[in-house]
């Protein structure tokens, strides 16, 4: 299974304090002594992070595939065409948002995503849609000829912190009140519903990765998971390098990949 560690966070520190460190470029050569397969960096509307500079030196410099995040906006998929990342990935977006909450609504979306994917793939650019773990959703995607799809984990996260931690808040309220016993019913339900939707990607060849939430401790179940070939990982990773180094983290996450996938 391949290891994606999405670099965002490093230029959220910088932005910060609206200056010149910590350089995401800095990372490039760290994520492939330590492992990693991949490096995801997401391109907002809002350059809240990741800014057009960032992306054109990291994909010019990366030794490592370059995975670039991007809305279906005309004007970003244009950016990413001229960048020539090695995959676009398609999630939606709004300014309000923390982070990315949800999957893509590909059939609610699906001419602007047709037009998104061809103009990509006219310029050589494989294509990922971010989606929720739906069977309609997945079968969409194959028919829009994507290569690939990445289910959103968010929820399954979510779960996982009310079920297993005692952190009393979760990014989801709607999980804050139920008892464990609620919480581990829909917990196992949202784990069989990812297993089910990467099968039936996988049985209608697409390539299946997985990510949002993903943490050392939840990764568990879902390296059970043999459909996915794919995990990114990005705030987990960047958050516990604040106390072991980029390295340590980035090798850590991968050692618990290599043992269990």
């Amino acid at each position: 299974m391949k290891l994606g560690v999405n670099i965002d966070h490093i230029a959220t520190l910088r932005e910060a304090r609206k200056i010149n460190e910590p350089d995401p470029l800095m990372a490039l050569e760290i994520l492939k002594q330590a492992g990693a397969n991949q490096v995801t960096i997401h391109l907002r509307e809002d350059r809240r992070h990741i800014n057009d500079y960032d992306a054109k030196r990291i994909i010019e410099s990366s030794f490592l595939p370059v995975n670039m995040e991007c809305s279906i906006n005309e004007d970003i998929i244009e950016i990413i065409c001229d960048l020539k990342p090695q995959r676009a990935t398609l999630v939606p977006e709004k300014r309000e948002e923390i982070t990315t909450e949800g999957g893509l609504d590909v059939i609610k979306n699906e001419k602007r995503v047709k037009k998104a994917i061809e103009k990509l793939h006219s310029n050589g650019i494989e294509v990922s849609l971010f989606i929720d773990p739906d069977f309609e959703q997945i079968k969409k995607s194959k028919e829009l000829n994507s290569e690939m799809i990445e289910l959103h984990t968010g929820k399954f996260a979510n779960l996982y912190l009310a079920l297993f931690t005692n952190i009393n808040k979760t990014p989801n309220k709607v999980f804050e009140n139920l008892d464990k016993k609620t919480l581990r019913k829909e917990y196992l339900l949202e784990l069989n519903l990812l297993k089910d939707a990467a099968k039936l990607a996988k049985d209608i060849n697409l390539e299946v990765a997985a990510g949002h939430g993903l943490n050392y401790q939840n990764i568990y179940d879902i390296l059970e998971i043999k459909e996915i070939s794919e995990l990114n990982i990005g705030h987990s990773i960047i958050a516990n390098s604040i106390f072991t180094g980029l390295y340590e983290a980035v090798r850590k996450m991968k050692e618990i990949i290599l043992k269990y996938y």
